[in-house]
């Protein structure tokens, strides 16, 4: 298998290439389907590398529950989890296709500016460098629901022009060989300025759901930040948690 090999002359460290090798191994079907995962040493060896560096590897993806790993019997993908922290997640398009629900852009604007002070640190990069931004206004019929504020790394390669109608995180897999893997993610209360009221079609003072959404790949990089503010009269962020 090509992808089980590393590059020992990177600057990305082993353990974060072995997480990717795995990373891509949970998504095979053979090891949804219940295989187990090779062992350490056999990963090991067949990278050259050592065996401490995989099981580094392997207790990220174990404390991220994409894996479960029982003394005596071996590491197998946990079931019904995806590559993400969350357990369901996705693109807003396809979680709305998903809901069978038909929404609407209203607008969407694509243009370059200059990083900000908060948009400079969390890329690693110099203040005021060029980053896209991308500024989209989604809702129903009856009116918009969210406004999506989005930044993007420069090396991600976008230039702008691209079709932002169509599923975000797709297109970026398929286009510029980017692969989102993990949403690390921030939600609080805030409420509408005049600025944010006159976009959503609410009141100032209304109130507004703020999610804050860094968006990496599966080296952690930051790919996104994004904003997203909801109407909170038409909108309900519902999160499932199993007790441990």
């Amino acid at each position: 298998m090509e992808i089980f090999s590393v590059n020992h002359e990177s600057p990305l460290p082993l353990h974060v290439q072995v997480e990717n090798i795995l990373r891509h191994l949970i998504s095979e079907s053979e090891y949804q389907n219940g295989k187990l995962f090779p062992n350490e040493v056999d990963i090991a060896k067949r990278l050259g590398i050592s065996r401490n560096t995989v099981r580094q590897a392997i207790n990220k993806l174990v404390y991220e529950q994409l894996l479960i790993r029982k003394k005596g019997v071996g590491t197998k993908v946990a079931k019904n989890n995806i590559t993400t922290k969350l357990n369901k997640w996705s693109s807003f398009t396809l979680e709305m296709h998903e809901k069978g629900v038909a929404f609407k852009n209203y607008t969407i604007k694509a243009e370059w500016v200059l990083s900000d002070p908060e948009v400079s640190e969390l890329f690693g990069i110099s203040l005021h460098s060029k980053v896209l931004k991308l500024e989209r206004l989604r809702g129903l019929d009856v009116g918009p629901i969210v406004h999506f504020v989005s930044y993007f790394h420069p090396r991600v390669g976008l230039t702008g022009e691209e079709d932002f109608s169509k599923p975000l995180y797709e297109m970026l897999e398929r286009d510029y060989h980017t692969v989102v893997a993990i949403s690390k993610e921030e939600i609080c209360a805030t409420i509408a300025d005049e600025g944010l009221a006159g976009i959503l079609h609410t009141k100032v003072g209304d109130p507004i759901l703020l999610r804050k959404r860094k968006v990496c790949d599966p080296g952690d990089r930051l790919i996104e930040y994004n904003l997203g503010y909801y109407r909170a009269d038409r909108f309900t962020y519902a999160i499932d948690i199993a007790r441990g």
